[in-house]
């Protein structure tokens, strides 16, 4: 996520045509306080039940944890581009993701 935050305006072009929606399995009372005190400019979503992370195979092997997964979502409503796992580790991961934003505007 603090990959996302830093690199935000250039990736996701500030918020101006794109939208980002961090969903994660987590409270939401824990996601705002998170997103707040780390200073997120994007929403997030609190998945508590799983229902998003099982239909876009974010559950892991191990009860009670989630894969990163990252999709784009176009404006027609298709993924446009899938990384599952996403390898945030991978400076590379965040050119493909970019370009892959830049095609689906």
């Amino acid at each position: 996520m603090n990959a996302y935050r830093d690199q935000y305006a250039t990736l996701f072009n500030n918020g101006r045509g794109v939208v980002l929606i961090a969903i994660s399995a987590d409270p939401d009372t824990a996601l705002a306080s998170w997103a707040r005190d780390s200073e997120f400019p994007f929403l997030f979503a609190s998945d508590s039940g799983t229902a998003v992370g099982r239909r876009y195979g974010a559950l892991a092997s191990q009860p009670g944890l989630t894969n990163r997964n990252l999709f784009v979502v176009g404006p027609d409503g298709k993924i446009a581009y899938r990384a599952t796992p996403f390898r945030e580790i991978d400076p590379t991961a965040y050119t493909e993701l970019g370009a892959a934003i830049a095609r689906a505007r």
